[in-house]
């Protein structure tokens, strides 16, 4: 299923591109934009874990730089019948962590520096837990495949703005007067559709990763306890990640109060640790 879901993304991605470019420059406009679409298409899939990890300075690590979580690791991918995974980190003191890859074969989980310190060993395997249920759940493909599109659907919005603001393409004012308001609609509903698309995927399969990890942990206490020491760090220091990457992380990385809570790529965090303290494993 998740991957019908990443193919209907790309799919629809090449068919925004060809609009604007349509939009802004004719069909020559539109040619170029589907071309420009099938390479990002390929990016997309073939290298969007490469991309996530390299804007975060992500880096690969040792055994004996991680003892810890490699035994961990190796404890928790038995329980799920999975293949081990890549283990990458973010120099960064902000508590966080995320799965990408394209699959089980070839997953990589990345924590942040500041998550070792900041957590005790049955939190760290809730984590790490949860982290490899987006695996096991095949996940992980589509949310890296999403933070991608959602980067090329901000930087259409961009071109559009742009281009509205020179008057787009036309060949009679009529023509260019249409263009100008299709364009200025791009520029505000490509956003939108790009943090729809992302909520979509990642709150649902935030809830489906928490019941999965605290299965292969044995234990949804510390998966519990986690999310509060990681919900308090994240508010006091952000880890200043990319609004169109926010929905990969356990919890988000992003502050969000009030009436921008509706618009989190995460469910509320009180309601997940209510559903973990309920479970039964």
């Amino acid at each position: 299923m998740n991957y019908f879901k990443t193919g209907t993304l790309l799919i629809a991605l090449t068919l925004l591109f060809v609009l604007v470019g349509q939009m802004v420059g004719g069909k020559t406009g539109a040619l170029y934009a589907f071309a420009f679409a099938l390479v990002m298409n390929f990016v997309s899939y073939w290298f969007s874990a490469r991309i996530v990890l390299a804007m975060y300075r992500a880096r690969p690590i040792s055994r004996e730089e991680a003892p810890q979580i490699y035994a961990i690791l190796e404890e928790l991918v038995k329980e799920a019948n999975l293949p081990m995974p890549k283990l990458y980190m973010i120099p960064n003191p902000t508590p966080n962590a995320f799965a990408t890859g394209r699959g089980p074969g070839n997953a990589v989980v990345c924590v942040t520096q500041g998550i070792i310190s900041a957590l005790d060993r049955d939190e760290l395997k809730g984590v790490l837990a949860h982290e490899l249920a987006h695996v096991k759940n095949r996940d992980i493909l589509i949310m890296s495949v999403t933070a991608v599109i959602a980067g090329a659907v901000m930087m259409l919005a961009n071109m559009a703005r742009w281009s509205a603001i020179f008057g787009g393409y036309s060949r009679d004012r009529g023509r260019g007067n249409s263009n100008i308001f299709g364009l200025l609609a791009i520029t505000i509903l490509a956003p939108l559709a790009a943090m729809l698309i992302q909520l979509g995927i990642s709150r649902s399969r935030e809830y489906a990763a928490d019941s999965s990890g605290a299965s292969f942990a044995r234990d949804p206490r510390g998966l519990a306890d986690a999310l509060k020491k990681l919900q308090a760090a994240n508010k006091f220091s952000g880890l200043n990640a990319s609004p169109q990457t926010a929905h990969m992380f356990i919890v988000n990385p992003l502050s969000a109060g009030g009436i921008a809570r509706l618009f989190s790529t995460h469910p509320p965090i009180e309601e997940r640790i209510k559903r973990l303290e309920a479970m039964k494993v």
